[in-house]
């Protein structure tokens, strides 16, 4: 199960996490969001040992504007409140995996 994260609780559900948290920056009309939404809905059901968020950039620009996102689906990888990773654009589980 993946969490929706805004700004009133990004404090709580990312950066005060004990867990690594991935985050997919993503919007509606985006289809390559579209395309990867499931691969990252897989990962959020298979990995208990990590957190799964999905931020919309056009509900919470505050958020791509503190992460720098210029395009999108951009996946974060955040550990201890801090970018570890950041992946740009459609890719395979395996890559997906490999960045956390």
């Amino acid at each position: 199960m993946y969490l929706t994260i805004t700004k009133e609780n990004f404090q709580t559900e990312v950066v005060e996490s004990s867990k690594p948290v991935l985050l997919d920056f993503w919007a509606t009309w985006c289809g390559p969001c579209r395309m990867i939404a499931p691969t990252v809905e897989e990962i959020a059901q298979e990995r208990t040992d990590i957190k799964v968020g999905k931020v919309n950039v056009d509900e919470q620009p505050e958020l791509a504007n503190a992460f720098g996102i210029a395009s999108i689906p951009t996946l974060v990888v955040l550990k201890n409140g801090k970018v570890t990773n950041q992946l740009v654009g459609v890719r395979p589980k395996e890559s997906i995996l490999g960045m956390l």
